[in-house]
């Protein structure tokens, strides 16, 4: 990242005039360091910068750093907790702050989030926000360059030591991958969820990724604050530095932002530009505006600012010592050729995800668990259509291999899930695949009335013993006495991706299907912490007591109840056969 320092304009305040617009006053100093992080964290395309910032991430030795850690799970409590977290985090940054976003809409929350980045700036923190171009589209994007003139009235950076600089701050926005550009590659996305704090300074240094969006549906509240009963399932993990006593030469946060830098540096990503018409009508103004009054209306909803009031106890106390590893999968960006070259993608890139997880030995591990909405079982073809890869007949294989291994696995449902065509392939092509021998696997894929809803085939004893595999389980969430279903329970949509493998594991950003492993940037965390390890597995037990195993006589009597819901829920339902036969036809069911 030291090349990323090489552009620098020459100073536009020399001594003695200070009193000139935007020219810091008379007692700010000349800090080496936040002179060299300044210009580290500046914005240029990539014909300035000339940096592959795929072959840096692809060359990376990313190191083993220590780390204390915190989850955030699935109970509603943690939800908002996570929510009053990022809110006061942004609010006590010192320094610098860097986000990027999938999803940010502008609600409620991401209406505050603005308000709290535009007062960082004029704080004196240099920020930078990212939305991907695609998951956060949006025809214009005032509310994102409004903030940017917020640095108009920015203050100046300070140094560790509190001391003013002559360096003032900015709101840097950049569009990632933007659709607007000329051959971009439409369909690679940025799936982040990264808020960085301070990064550059250990001692103050917070990280925060998983699975929750900028958007009121991932933190369990309406914008009056009542619960939502909707709303996502998710998990987070946050990290600070290291509490040991020999400290790492490279932190977690340091480490961290330069992830960002080269995410941000992508050479498709697009500034995002005020108009200054805009400015001039008043429509920047009104949308600052909007920010602020979104951050004061959300942080005096009593269920937030209970949680406020108890954050600085919470940032200090009550944290996981670990180690960690940062993983991520920004090769996928540059990848050709997709599939038919997907098991030599899938080797290039040794920080990636799926690479460090296909690294764990076979006999390690005897308690393996996973959490994903959107879980597929890959399956690789040659240009002459012969498997090159097939997960579901490897996993297969490995739990015949070691008799002392159990995998479980949780997932959506067709009642929890809010992508009926990623359902359909899990209902009608993962599950079967794992559980069901090719015989009962067609039969399966039969017409609703002579597979699920035939009792020779479903009540069958074969069918019953190959679903209640003691050492295979798959659980999809929901039960039959869900509120839409006529009972006092909401069981909302998971959206959670963790796994667990006795005492360690991986949070982030990735489901762990076909999109994230070859096409998608996803990001998180490998940590080994007996600790940090049982808050996951508390979290497992939370939802797997909140779903029913695939193929059971529960689970088939709880689909029957959600094909005969109206409106789209039941009609998607009932035609998950039609949907992932016509997925499949198109070769579609590997790119949702």
């Amino acid at each position: 990242m030291g090349g990323c320092a090489a552009f620098s304009p020459s100073d536009t305040c020399p001594p003695g005039t200070q009193n000139l617009p935007d020219c810091p006053p008379p007692e700010a100093i000349e800090d080496p360091f936040i002179t060299a992080l300044y210009w580290q964290r500046t914005w240029q395309p990539e014909s300035i910068h000339q940096i592959d910032v795929v072959d840096i991430a692809l060359e990376a030795d990313i190191p083993v750093q220590n780390a204390r850690t915190k989850f955030l799970g699935a109970r509603s409590e943690e939800a908002v907790n996570s929510l009053a977290t990022k809110i006061w985090i942004i609010e006590n940054a010192q320094h610098t702050v860097d986000a990027t976003y999938y999803i940010f809409k502008r609600d409620l929350v991401g209406e505050a989030m603005l308000g709290a980045l535009c007062n960082a700036v004029q704080r004196g923190v240099d920020v930078r926000f990212m939305v991907d171009s695609v998951g956060s589209i949006d025809s214009s994007h005032s509310g994102l360059k409004a903030l940017e003139t917020c640095a108009d009235d920015a203050g100046f950076m300070r140094n560790a030591a509190g001391e003013l600089t002559n360096k003032k701050a900015r709101i840097q926005v950049v569009i990632f991958n933007s659709i607007s550009k000329v051959f971009v590659r439409l369909n690679r996305r940025s799936h982040d969820k990264l808020l960085v704090i301070d990064g550059k300074f250990p001692d103050r240094a917070i990280v925060m990724t998983g699975g929750r969006n900028i958007s009121l549906s991932y933190y369990g509240i309406k914008a009056d604050g009542s619960p939502n009963p909707d709303t996502y399932m998710d998990a987070e993990i946050l990290l600070r530095t290291g509490g040991g006593t020999e400290p790492d030469d490279y932190p977690v946060g340091a480490l961290t932002e330069n992830y960002y830098s080269l995410l941000f540096l992508f050479e498709d990503n697009k500034r995002l530009s005020p108009s200054e018409t805009a400015e001039a009508l008043g429509i920047y103004a009104s949308e600052r505006q909007k920010g602020q009054t979104a951050l004061t209306q959300l942080k005096a909803l009593p269920v937030i600012k209970q949680h406020m009031d108890a954050m600085p106890k919470y940032i200090e106390q009550g944290w996981s010592n670990s180690t960690v590893m940062l993983g991520h999968e920004l090769d996928n960006l540059s990848n050709e050729n997709l599939f038919s070259d997907a098991s030599k993608d899938l080797n290039k890139n040794e920080n990636s995800i799926s690479y460090i997880l296909r690294q764990v030995r076979g006999d390690m591990h005897k308690r393996r668990r996973i959490v994903s909405p959107y879980l597929f079982a890959a399956m690789y073809y040659d240009d002459d259509g012969n498997i090159i890869y097939d997960g579901a007949r490897n996993t297969r294989e490995w739990l015949e291999q070691h008799p002392e291994v159990t995998l479980e696995i949780i997932t959506n449902s067709v009642l929890t899930s809010d992508n009926f065509s990623a359902q359909s392939v899990i209902d009608m092509n993962m599950a079967p695949r794992l559980l069901l021998t090719p015989e009962l696997q067609e039969a399966w894929l039969d017409s609703t009335d002579d597979s699920e809803l035939n009792p020779k085939l479903v009540e069958s004893k074969e069918w019953r013993e190959l679903v209640s595999h003691p050492r295979l389980m798959i659980y999809e969430t929901g039960r039959l006495d869900d509120r839409q279903l006529g009972g006092d329970v909401d069981y909302g949509k998971l959206h959670a991706k963790y796994i667990i493998l006795d005492n360690t594991g991986f949070v982030g950003t990735t489901n762990f299907d076909n999109r994230s492993r070859l096409i998608n940037n996803e990001m998180g965390f490998f940590f080994d912490s007996e600790e940090l390890a049982r808050d996951l597995h508390a979290d497992f037990e939370l939802l797997k007591s909140r779903s029913y195993l695939w193929g059971s006589p529960e689970w088939l009597e709880f689909r029957r109840q959600v094909f005969e819901l109206d409106g789209m829920k039941g009609t998607t339902s009932r035609s998950q056969r039609v949907i992932y036969k016509a997925l499949r036809a198109i070769g579609l069911d590997n790119q949702l």
